[in-house]
């Protein structure tokens, strides 16, 4: 998803008049030779196994560490080891070291994934990885309300550079179009990292009192782990198609030669900042960061109000309400996949299932509000669950076409993808526990963040759509 590849792609996605050009940046009546269209697929493939299926593994348990801070709250309470009660935390302690996290994630996402051009991706990764592993680790250590605030504030700092970074990576290597699967399959093993982190939560809580250390501490120590054996893997990653070293000559040459010559480029000195004038002054830079900001409270809040529909279910014990809470996040990670299919094979839009998706989610609410069995309740939960994990993947690809150059592209972003931690901060406060047990003024809240992010598409979409016909106008007088 090339940032700047957008030029292209607009003018030929539906056109197939001979002698335009496509999204390989080359004219269609001089396509690549057979053997070189061979020799793409096969270091693509290769490539996927890096940009997808190495960032995918740690994807999940970079959403297990942010998971599992909430099922620390109430593992092995009924043993009087909870971490509340050890590290003597009120409530209003409790939800600052729950939105500290957030506060990292602003500050230091926006610009995150610039960095990856002063220490190139293998080397920032590493850094990223390791440094949430380490942090994750420490959580395990902590005594007091500040030195779980300042653990909590190092893993959403190092955590933060993370996904935006991986999108920003991406668009080094792939056209748009070939972007939507791919993000639609990183993002949704992030969707099923809650249950996994449910799970393990749970097996975790049997491990209380081993070797002194309370259920909640191994948890943490667990966790962080895999994340620092990992972070030596990502020293072996790819780079850039002109730098990457297990790739041959012509290898490089070919992946070059089918992007646009707008897309990030990790050579030396490319450091567009006239993109950065631009980025600013583009309405949909403004248009994309409401809905992020809108889906973030008004979609992922559904989950917030999780716990209360698993307790109307009659499952109280903590053991048990983790496990309830796996079916939701395994059908976000089936529904991501089946819409991320289909987008592939264009049987379906960016901008119309985003729009859905948000009348979905929008309906379920509206159940919440009017329906007073719990089991229907909770399925609805299910559907509105996989519906708000879904909203950010479908349209990052539109997001990123949209983007252009290499600062432009980074910033951007970044900066969106900050806008999502708007849920974790605005979040405690909307489902406060003053609007409890019925919830119905945060289910109201959410219901306009939704309505106004509806509208945020849709103008998105008319502007993009304009920037589109204006771009193909341009092209058609340059050919």
């Amino acid at each position: 998803m090339a940032s700047g590849s957008s030029k292209v792609y607009a003018i030929t996605d539906d056109t197939e008049t001979s002698g335009q050009i496509n999204d390989v940046g080359i004219s269609q009546d001089q396509e690549l030779p057979e053997a070189e269209s061979g020799l793409e697929k096969s270091v693509i493939k290769r490539i996927d196994l890096w940009l997808v299926g190495f960032y995918s593994l740690v994807y999940i348990f970079r959403v297990i560490d942010s998971a599992n801070y909430s099922n620390a709250a109430i593992i092995n309470l009924e043993h009087g080891t909870g971490i509340k009660k050890q590290l003597g935390l009120s409530p209003s302690q409790w939800a600052w070291t729950l939105s500290i996290f957030s506060y990292s994630y602003m500050i230091f996402e926006p610009t995150n994934t610039l960095a990856m051009k002063v220490f190139s991706p293998s080397r920032w990764m590493f850094v990223l990885i390791l440094g949430w592993g380490i942090s994750a680790c420490s959580s395990s250590a902590a005594q007091d309300f500040k030195g779980m605030m300042c653990v909590r504030f190092a893993i959403g700092m190092a955590e933060a550079g993370f996904f935006p970074a991986v999108l920003y990576h991406m668009a080094f290597w792939y056209k748009p179009r070939e972007m939507p699967q791919r993000i639609a399959i990183f993002y949704s093993v992030g969707q099923l990292s809650p249950a996994v982190s449910g799970l393990l939560a749970y097996s975790i809580g049997f491990m209380d009192g081993l070797g002194g250390l309370a259920g909640w501490r191994w948890l943490f120590l667990i966790e962080g782990l895999p994340a620092i054996a990992l972070s030596a893997v990502a020293l072996w990653l790819p780079d850039y198609p002109e730098t990457a070293r297990m790739l041959t000559d012509k290898e490089r040459a070919v992946l070059q030669e089918r992007l646009a010559q707008t897309a990030p480029t990790g050579k030396k000195g490319s450091w567009d900042f006239e993109s950065l004038r631009k980025l600013f002054k583009d309405p949909t830079f403004y248009t994309f960061s409401i809905f992020w900001i809108c889906h973030g409270i008004g979609g992922f809040g559904i989950g917030t109000a999780l716990p209360t529909v698993i307790y109307e279910l009659g499952f109280t014990t903590t053991s048990n309400s983790q496990l309830m809470n796996i079916p939701p996040y395994v059908s976000a990670f089936l529904f991501l996949n089946i819409v991320g299919y289909f987008l592939h094979k264009k049987t379906i839009r960016p901008w119309t299932t985003a729009v859905a998706i948000e009348l979905a989610i929008i309906v379920c609410y509206i159940v919440l509000f009017t329906v007073q069995n719990a089991l229907a309740r909770y399925i609805f939960m299910i559907i509105a669950v996989s519906c708000a994990g879904s909203a950010y993947p479908v349209i990052w690809p539109e997001r990123i076409r949209d983007l252009e150059g290499t600062v432009g592209s980074g910033l951007g972003i970044g900066w969106t993808n900050a806008m999502a931690q708007f849920s974790g901060i605005a979040g405690p406060h909307v489902f406060s526990t003053v609007f409890g047990p019925t919830y119905h003024v945060s289910y109201g809240i959410c219901l306009g963040f939704l309505c106004v992010g509806i509208a945020s598409i849709l103008t998105s979409w008319l502007l993009v759509w304009r920037k589109d016909r204006k771009r193909q106008a341009e092209e058609g007088l340059n050919v």
